[in-house]
C-alpha cells in the first residue's frame, strides 16, 4: 500500500475531526486480493499488523456510516468513535473463506455499535439538546416534586420565574412525562405496531454507505485508468480527445482540421482511434 498507515492509538476523531476525516480518507482501499492476504494472515497466524492495516484500510467507512446518523443531537466524533470499535469486532472475526468482502461484513458491527451508543444517550437527546431546554428541565424536574400537571396558573408562574414562554413548560412538561422508546420492537408487538420502534426510523436511508464508498472507489479507479490510457496516445490523438470530450468548451472536428491542417474527416478518423485505445486500455 502506498500510503504509510499510522498506529491505531494516534487516530481519534475527537481532537480535529475535519483532520481525521482528511487522514483517513487518504489511506489506500485494499484490493480484493490484498484484503484476502491481509484476512488470511489475522485468520490463520494471528497477525496483528494485518488486522492493524485491515482496520485502518476500512475506517473511512465507518465515517460514511457515522453520516448517515448525524442530526440527532449527538457529537459526529462520538459516533465514528463508537463505529470504529464495531470495525475492530468485524475484523477479528472476519473470516476470508466466506467469500464476501469486509466493507460487507463490518457494516452489521459498525451500525450495531453507534445503534447502542444512541440508545444510551436517547433520553438526554429526546428531554434537552440545547442550553435552554437543560436549564428548563432542570428547573423544572424541581417543581415537578411537589406537583402534579401544572395548570394554566401554574406553568405562568414557571415560565415567569425561569423568564421563557408558557408553551415552553407545556412542551418539557410532556416530555418529562414521556417513557423512554424501545429502540428495536419489542418479541410480542404486533405489525400495527412494530414498525413505530425508533429502529425503522432513526438510520437516514438517504445515503447507503456501501453505495457511497463503492461510487468514490469506482469515481477514482475510473480516473486513473482514464489519465493512464491517456498517456499512451501520441499527442496530436491526445490534444483531439481532449479539446473533443474533455475541455469545458468543446472544439468542432473543423476547428481540430485547421489546427492540424488536415481535413475535418481526418479528424474523425483520429478521434475514433483514439477512442477505441483509450476504452481497450480502460478495461485491461
Amino acid at each position: 500500500m502506498g500510503t504509510s498507515l499510522q498506529p491505531i492509538h494516534t487516530l481519534s476523531p475527537g481532537a480535529n475531526l475535519n483532520a481525521y476525516i482528511q487522514t483517513v480518507s487518504g489511506f489506500e482501499v485494499l484490493s480484493a486480493e490484498e484484503e484476502k492476504k491481509l484476512a488470511e494472515d489475522l485468520y490463520y497466524h494471528e497477525n496483528l499488523e494485518a488486522a492493524r492495516q485491515l482496520v485502518m484500510s476500512h475506517l473511512r467507512f465507518v465515517v460514511h456510516i457515522a453520516k448517515s446518523y448525524s442530526g440527532y443531537g449527538l457529537n459526529q466524533g462520538d459516533l465514528i468513535q463508537e463505529g470504529n470499535v464495531g470495525l475492530m469486532k468485524a475484523v477479528k472475526r472476519f473470516n476470508p473463506e466466506k467469500g464476501v468482502r469486509l466493507v460487507s461484513f463490518a457494516v452489521h458491527w459498525i451500525k450495531a455499535e453507534i445503534h447502542e451508543f444512541i440508545l444510551r444517550n436517547w433520553r438526554i437527546v429526546k428531554i434537552a439538546t440545547t442550553k435552554a431546554q437543560r436549564k428548563l428541565f432542570f428547573n423544572l424536574r424541581g417543581q415537578k416534586k411537589k406537583l402534579a400537571w401544572l395548570t394554566n396558573d401554574e406553568a405562568k408562574r414557571v415560565a415567569q420565574e425561569l423568564n421563557v414562554d408558557v408553551q415552553h413548560v407545556h412542551d418539557m412538561e410532556g416530555r418529562l412525562a414521556a417513557h423512554d422508546a424501545a429502540f428495536d420492537a419489542g418479541v410480542d408487538d404486533d405489525e400495527d405496531s412494530a414498525w413505530q420502534a425508533p429502529a425503522h426510523y432513526l438510520e437516514d436511508r438517504r445515503y447507503d454507505p456501501a453505495t457511497m464508498l463503492e461510487h468514490d472507489n469506482w469515481q477514482e479507479t475510473s480516473v486513473n485508468n482514464l489519465t493512464a490510457a491517456m498517456d499512451q496516445l501520441d499527442d496530436r490523438s491526445r490534444d483531439i480527445i481532449e479539446a473533443r470530450w474533455l475541455s469545458e468548451s468543446k472544439a468542432t472536428l473543423h476547428e481540430l482540421a485547421d489546427k492540424y491542417g488536415v481535413s475535418a474527416e481526418r479528424i474523425r478518423q483520429l478521434e475514433k482511434n483514439a477512442m477505441k485505445k483509450v476504452r481497450v486500455a480502460m478495461e485491461a
